[in-house]
């Protein structure tokens, strides 16, 4: 088992960049599969997990460019659905819990979506039955094949819907809104999450052309977006700037400075 050792007694000095947010970053790459258009995304963490997905975009048939460290133009022109039934998919997307959040923009813009049941951390209760109810209310069937693990999910055509998340799901409310916006008519959530991930996801998609408000208290109303996307998008580093604050009063309690770089939010249109 991998440990860490660490020798105390040591003064502390320097700068440190604050990294975008990792549950963030799943959230926004996944928001490029709504369009055939150019997305450029910045301040992308350089993890495993965030590596991970880059990766099943790629395989799925997403052209990504890395423009430099942190920034990548995705483009969704050309996605290949037959790969979504395949071993090498399931393989892929099962080791990743993240992969669930490709479901949303598929079944928006082509009609059905695909994901193996999904793997990640083991940290207590993490069922999907948020993100298949909200589905449903939007008018998309599903199916589960206990034998394969694997869900399947289609709708010939999404409709705006009145929803209440029985959990408030930061994954499961980011899915269904990725959804909602290319539904007919209009989607109100309750009981949401409203964290500063839903925020600047729904920022993102506003920016793309959805048209979304409220996400600041647990209610969304949800309009039917376009397929326009072309405004760069910044992963925010909020969600990061608590662990980087700690660091820096560890400094200064040695009596040393420690300076955190970019911590402040970006905000979209």
């Amino acid at each position: 088992m991998a440990s860490f050792e660490i020798h105390g007694g040591k003064k502390l000095s320097g700068e440190l960049t604050v990294q975008g947010a990792k549950n963030e970053a799943l959230q926004v790459l996944c928001a490029p599969l709504l369009t055939a258009e150019k997305v450029t995304i910045s301040n992308i963490p350089d993890i495993v997990d965030v590596n991970k997905l880059i990766d099943l975009l790629q395989t799925m048939g997403v052209k990504i460019e890395k423009v430099e460290r942190g920034t990548y133009v995705f483009q969704a022109k050309d996605i290949d659905l037959s790969y979504l039934e395949t071993e090498d998919f399931k393989k892929r997307a099962g080791s990743l819990r993240g992969s669930i959040m490709i479901v949303g923009p598929l079944l928006a813009r082509f009609g059905k979506g695909f994901i193996p049941k999904p793997g990640g951390d083991k940290i207590g209760r993490r069922r999907l039955d948020t993100h298949f109810d909200g589905f449903a209310l939007l008018g998309a069937k599903f199916n589960y094949d206990a034998g394969e693990h694997f869900y399947s999910i289609e709708a010939k055509k999404l409709v705006g819907n009145y929803i209440h998340l029985d959990e408030a799901s930061v994954t499961g409310t980011a899915n269904i809104i990725m959804a909602a916006v290319m539904a007919e008519g209009t989607t109100t959530f309750y009981n949401a999450a409203c964290e500063p991930y839903i925020q600047q996801l729904c920022k993102m998609l506003n920016s793309m052309g959805a048209k979304i408000s409220g996400t600041t208290h647990g209610t969304s109303s949800c309009a039917k977006g376009s397929r326009r996307c072309s405004s760069p998008i910044a992963v925010s580093r909020r969600t990061r700037t608590g662990f980087w604050r700690a660091r820096t009063m560890a400094g200064r309690i040695t009596g040393r400075s420690i300076s955190s770089i970019a911590v402040r939010e970006r905000r979209f249109p």
